[in-house]
């Protein structure tokens, strides 16, 4: 298995890992639905698409440094092309796809959190002029509540609905959100801002 590059590791290492280019491989990592954070019980589909012939590509992960392990084997169901994942906090991790012959996919950061208040935001790149919008969410109900939300650890604003939208999102909105309600506070996620091509 190869291992993930000096950037990822240290991005992951300060818990600010939600994407990282591992190489040109030819696939790219799926994740549904697309967030980075999930409570615990939950499931995601992970799903390696692939350019041209997908035989041999697999979904991988590392929930910790130097644990690396394939679907299917003591986590994760196979189920056709997709890797279905019921979450518990031990399945926090950097995922990614990986070849027979070494190749690799972008790779994602999951975050399983034990607590009441998760921060729905998108796990996979987003692309300047994008809508975008971040919902902080309450494990019970009513799910939504009022919300505050922060970015780079400074207050963005409060919102009734317990989402913010943002309409056209440019690279200087890439960065480390999380948001707090009256039943907790959730963990951080990075989101990553694509240049439009």
């Amino acid at each position: 298995m190869r291992e993930l590059t000096p950037l990822c590791w240290q991005l992951l290492l300060l818990s600010t890992l939600v994407y990282c280019s591992l190489g040109q491989g030819g696939a790219s990592l799926s994740v549904s639905p697309d967030r980075s954070q999930f409570f615990e019980f939950e499931s995601v589909s992970l799903g390696c698409e692939v350019q041209g012939n997908s035989t041999g590509w697999r979904v991988v992960r590392n929930a910790e440094r130097g644990n690396v392990s394939e679907c299917n084997t003591d986590w994760g169901k196979q189920q056709g092309p997709s890797c279905i994942v019921s979450l518990i906090p031990s399945s926090s991790g950097v995922y990614w796809c990986e070849s027979g012959s070494g190749e690799h996919s972008n790779a994602v950061n999951i975050t399983v959190h034990a607590g009441a208040v998760i921060l729905e935001s998108p796990a996979l790149p987003v692309t300047e002029g994008d809508s975008v919008t971040l919902r902080c969410r309450y494990k019970r109900t009513p799910s939504d509540l009022t919300a505050v939300f922060y970015k780079d650890g400074s207050l963005i604003r409060a919102e009734s609905s317990g989402e913010m939208t943002i309409p056209a999102v440019s690279k200087s909105d890439e960065g480390l959100y999380k948001c707090s309600s009256s039943k907790g506070e959730s963990p951080e996620s990075w989101m990553t801002v694509t240049a439009l091509s």
